[in-house]
């Protein structure tokens, strides 16, 4: 089920370096493949998720999500 988050983007240098959002209320998501247009830190975005079950992986933080759709205001 799909569903809209705000928040800031941040990029995690732990295991190698990723993207996440950290949404308005502190939630951690970690897209399994982040857009292009959304690799800005300190980005503000609304974003529509879906969870994805990725088995085993190297990170240790945030939910695994697919990125649906976006908007962003850069700042």
């Amino acid at each position: 089920m799909a569903k809209r988050i705000t928040g800031k983007v941040i990029y995690q240098t732990i295991s190698g370096g990723f993207w996440g959002i950290v949404t308005d209320g502190g939630k951690e998501y970690r897209p399994v493949e982040m857009p292009n247009q959304l690799k800005r830190k300190g980005a503000r975005v609304s974003v529509v998720i879906k969870k994805v079950n990725e088995g085993m992986n190297i990170f240790m933080w945030g939910e695994p999500v697919e990125i649906i759709s976006f908007t962003t205001t850069f700042i």
